[in-house]
């Protein structure tokens, strides 16, 4: 059988490392990662073998030639351009037409037993046979389930939390037989897992998987290339390393030069020929590579270091990276998370902060301290977007360099001469902020309408309205008047979708920068009667009959927030009487924590109910959220206001498409029912809701969180045109709010949250998959197990904290406690 080794990509979340090099070459205990794949194959027999490169092709024939120093005979297959996982093996398959082969990444570690898939892909009498493995983090992978017998039910490539339905996942590791070729256009970009397999699963093709306990990972980060060398290290691999273990963990190869005198605590390798002197320490986690020299005084922890490079007396690496030919001169320190590219030199008494990239062939000055990379000058994170865009604290994490550098990279993404919004809320953080922002989107060829202080609501209308291909807004988070968070918007002035925010991320985390040439630098303008112009067009659009016939009497509370700003001039035109409190803007207090928004609304209920009035709205600080008081002065919670406004638009339009995440309650499903009206389930994410209230037949949407989304007039959330459709319907019903709540059967929802380690969620969701049997299962967004009785679960991971959350609802109070205490059992138990 012969094997096909991928090795065309670019590896770009690894650069610096990878900026003049391919992924395939980059060392891994001092041998190409391919490499260890070669050795892998030759050892379960796989002698024949063609590469498929791309990126650098020629580095990569001219390493390993024709394989004869392997005891293997390669030959190559070149792409001119990328043409994907599925696309590349199709452009090599002049020479696979005869019997099944082996595909396998040559960017990854793995020591699974080939030999033991093969016999089981045989035995299985698979068309395709995915190997697979269980990891903490499914994130960045296909999650696939599969049943008993092997057989391939369901996958999804790079799911939400939300999504992560198993952490069983794709390793990219499979055996096919020759036909599965002619699914394959030829010459055009095709992937296995998001185009050829979900075809083959729906036309009941025999695909199927094979779980292996073995070691995998995918090295496509820093942080798992410097954990793959670790666990080779530790004997976690089964690979032979070479060398000899001199002692427990410590591996010289041959030629090296040790001092007696250093100090050496392994595990650890030090590459042939490599020269280390007296006073040395190596601590554990330590990679020397071929011809590197170690004088002495130098400290080295979890420091891998390639070929060539000179560390020089009394100098400190900590968990960094150095490229080859690179020299390190007295008394430098590189800190955790540094990755220091080919041939460069850093000077004497340098200091290179954690996390800084220092691209190849650059030079640090003597004594320079250096907080930012040295490209572009930007630092990569982790994960940029949490559940409320780009968060942080103000002046700590939230900074206007990053703020320069986020605007950068969004910036980066779109066209050169195109147009967004910026916008902010009254704080003096954002408005710091978003001078920073906009410098930075002008420098990139991006023109920018400034609304300065204006709602969210009319910011997201406006980027939807004025031709804009984007916007950015920032805003005090809500709670934590120390914090900001800073959203990016799409064209139709909704949140990015997670496609638009992967690849802002992977632009922030290249750190590779579009700049503007001089005749270029982009143009600020303030446009004019934003306002008036957001009113008219809600007014018109939005039912407002028979309000001014009404009479009605309404309490509304701003909140001190920018909501103030649009309600005068629609309220005058409107016809209703108005009572308001907070009606103005308040630059010392431009977010509410619970505690005061708790006693607003109750003073809020006070004046509601002494006045008389129909009801009372409180809007959050940047008007895109807002809470009910009834006629009677008590407050609507967010699930019960939803079923309110559901209950008044369903039966004043008596068909359609209501959209709602798999979070409400089933009630829900009922009010639409008996007004005719269908339930889409949507997932939690809000860009997902965005998209489907978009769809032409649905005539509402909401979020349960106070957050209402009115298709007439904007596809996102937006509080105040929320606002006046409520006078609308409720001046056309003539029926108080209390009386409207009261027809509507009680739900009996319940939440709990139960802290899940991130390394455990996979598991988690996994286990849940397993433990549900023959239930219903829903995975619209987490996993939904319905009961025979009707009784249902949620069990969905948070995206951005170590937590798992549960929803139960029964018919009672009492069962959907049950309920929940069960599932939150099996949670707490694989989650610990």
């Amino acid at each position: 059988m012969k094997a096909v080794v991928m090795a065309g990509g670019e590896g770009t979340r690894l650069r610096p490392m990878t900026a003049n090099q391919p992924k395939p070459l980059l060392p891994l205990v001092n041998r190409p990662i391919m490499e260890h794949v070669l050795r892998l194959l030759k050892r379960h027999g796989f002698t024949e073998t063609v590469v498929t490169v791309q990126f650098l092709a020629a580095l990569i024939r001219n390493y390993f030639g024709d394989g004869d120093e392997l005891g293997m005979a390669l030959s190559y297959a070149t792409e001119e351009i990328p043409l994907g996982t599925a696309g590349s093996v199709r452009n090599a398959g002049e020479a696979l037409r005869d019997d099944p082969f082996l595909v396998i990444s040559g960017d990854a570690l793995t020591d699974i037993d080939l030999t033991d898939m093969v016999r089981f892909h045989r035995r299985s009498g698979a068309l395709v046979t995915i190997g697979l493995k269980r990891v903490p983090n499914p994130l960045e992978f296909g999650i696939i389930i599969v049943d008993d017998e092997g057989r391939v039910r369901r996958f999804l490539e790079k799911p939400t939390w939300g999504q992560v339905f198993s952490d069983t996942v794709n390793t990219g590791i499979y055996v096919m037989e020759p036909e599965v070729l002619d699914h394959v256009a030829p010459g055009e970009v095709v992937d296995w897992s998001a185009d050829v397999f979900p075809r083959l699963l729906a036309d009941g093709a025999p695909l199927f998987g094979y779980v292996a306990d073995c070691y995998w990972e995918d090295v496509g980060t820093h942080e798992s290339y410097l954990r793959a060398q670790a666990d080779m290290l530790s004997g976690q691999v089964g690979i032979d390393l070479g060398g000899f273990e001199v002692s427990p963990g410590v591996w010289v190869a041959e030629g090296a030069e040790v001092d007696a005198e250093a100090v050496l605590k392994g595990p650890l390798y030090i590459g042939d020929y490599a020269k280390v002197e007296a006073g040395v320490e190596l601590r554990e986690y330590t990679v020397l590579g071929s011809n590197v020299v170690v004088k002495e005084g130098a400290f080295l922890h979890r420091a891998i270091v390639h070929d060539n490079v000179f560390v020089a007396p009394s100098t400190s690496l900590r968990g960094c990276v150095i490229g080859k030919n690179t020299d390190i001169m007295a008394g430098a320190r590189v800190e955790e998370g540094a990755v220091v590219g080919d041939e460069c030199v850093i000077e004497a008494e340098a200091y290179v902060s954690s996390g800084v990239k220092v691209y190849p062939f650059k030079t640090i000055e003597a004594g320079a301290v250096v907080n930012t990379s040295v490209i572009w000058e930007s630092r990569g994170q982790r994960s940029l977007f949490g559940p409320r865009g780009v968060s942080g604290l103000v002046n700590v994490e939230m900074t206007p360099e990053l703020a320069v550098r986020l605007a950068s990279a969004y910036a980066t993404t779109l066209k050169k001469g195109t147009t967004v919004v910026a916008g902010r809320d009254v704080s003096r953080a954002a408005r710091t902020l978003k001078r920073a922002v906009i410098s930075a989107l002008t420098a990139g060829a991006i023109d920018v309408l400034d609304l300065e202080v204006t709602p969210l609501t009319v910011a997201r209308f406006e980027t939807g309205r004025a031709d804009c291909v984007g916007g950015i807004y920032i805003r005090t988070t809500l709670g934590d008047p120390q914090g900001v968070d800073i959203l990016f918007l799409d064209a139709d002035g909704a949140d990015l979708s997670q496609a638009a925010r992967r690849r802002l991320e992977r632009v922030f985390g290249r750190q590779e920068y579009r700049r503007a040439f001089p005749g270029e630098i982009a143009e600020l303008t303030y446009p004019p009667r934003v306002v008036e112009t957001y009113t008219r067009d809600l007014l018109r659009r939005v039912d407002i009959s028979g309000v001014r016939e009404a009479g009605l009497k309404i309490v509304l509370d701003s909140a001190g927030g920018t909501a103030s700003l649009v309600l005068p001039n629609l309220l005058g035109k409107l016809g209703v009487e108005v009572l308001t409190r907070n009606n103005g803007l308040d630059e010392a207090n431009p977010t509410e924590t619970l505690a005061e928004r708790m006693r607003d609304l109750e003073r809020l209920g006070s004046l509601v109910s002494s006045s008389r009035a129909a009801f009372g709205v409180r809007f959050d600080p940047v008007g895109e959220r807002i809470s009910l008081v009834d006629e009677n002065g008590e407050p609507v919670g967010d699930d019960r206001a939803l079923l309110v406004m559901l209950d008044l638009v369903a039966a004043e339009r008596r068909t359609g498409r209501v959209a709602l995440p798999v979070t409400t309650t089933r009630v829900a499903e009922r009010v639409c029912r008996f007004h005719g009206v269908q339930v889409e389930w949507t997932s939690t994410s809000q860009d997902v809701l965005t998209r489907a209230a978009a769809h032409p037949e649905v005539i509402f949407a909401g979020d349960g969180r106070g957050g209402f989304l009115m298709p007439e007039f904007s596809g996102t959330v937006d509080g105040i045109a929320a606002f006046i459709r409520l006078v609308g319907l409720v001046a056309r019903t003539r029926l108080t709010l209390s009386r409207i709540d009261r027809r509507i059967p009680e739900a009996h929802l319940l939440r709990r949250s139960v802290p899940t380690p991130w390394a455990a969620k996979g598991g988690v969701m996994r286990h849940v998959v397993e433990a549900a049997g023959g239930r219903t299962v829903d995975t619209t967004d987490g996993v939904r197990v319905v009961e025979d009785d009707g009784r249902w679960v949620l069990v969905l991971p948070d995206p951005a904290e170590p937590v798992t959350h549960l929803w139960a609802e029964g018919p009672d109070t009492g069962s959907a406690q049950d309920l929940l205490e069960q599932w939150a059992t099996v949670v707490e138990r694989t989650g610990t």
